[in-house]
């Protein structure tokens, strides 16, 4: 198992993890890098998610699942329920949960698609928009927070390299 050379205060544990891992799997064939890479990936978006729910979703009494819901109309504009909930990330059952609270917040609408009856279109209310302005700039400034030990350049590279496996494993999903 790669271990860096120079590593920050705080990293002892992770690393130990990593070494314990590596000693008590001996035997099984691992790629211990992939592991290593993909755990660190889970661990760190499953810390941010739950800091930011925490930290800034609270005070707006959202999920992390809503705001993201709400974060995909802001951009992308109204979407049919199906490729909503692939976009935000969620299955469909969640998706309906997330729509039914924020529904009765009024801060989403569906509505039947005309030609399809059984499909639904999800659009976001003026009210929905004025949310995701609010919030937005709070999050963003926990993202610059949470990205802080970094500089722009490994932001840059981290930014890039995470797309590189997000690609790969969609290209692996279509297969």
């Amino acid at each position: 198992l790669y271990m860096p050379r120079a590593f920050s205060e705080g990293d002892e544990e992770l690393i130990e993890a990593e070494r314990l891992i590596r000693d008590r799997m001996v035997g099984l064939d691992l790629d211990l890098l992939s592991l290593a890479a993909v755990s660190n990936v889970f661990r760190t978006a499953t810390v941010i998610r739950n800091h930011m729910e925490r930290d800034v979703l609270r005070s707006h009494q959202l999920s992390w699942s809503a705001f993201v819901v709400l974060f995909v109309l802001r951009i992308w504009g109204s979407q049919e329920s199906r490729r909503l909930a692939a976009e935000a990330g969620i299955s469909g059952g969640t998706l309906s949960g997330v729509l039914d609270t924020l529904e009765r917040k009024g801060l989403v609408e569906r509505r039947a698609v005309p030609e399809d009856r059984r499909r639904v279109e999800v659009a976001l209310t003026a009210d929905g928009t004025k949310v995701v302005d609010e919030v937005m700039p709070a999050f963003n400034r926990e993202e610059a927070l949470v990205t802080g030990g970094l500089t722009d350049d490994e932001m840059a590279s981290l930014a890039r390299l995470l797309r590189k496996v997000l690609r790969t494993t969609e290209d692996l999903d279509d297969r």
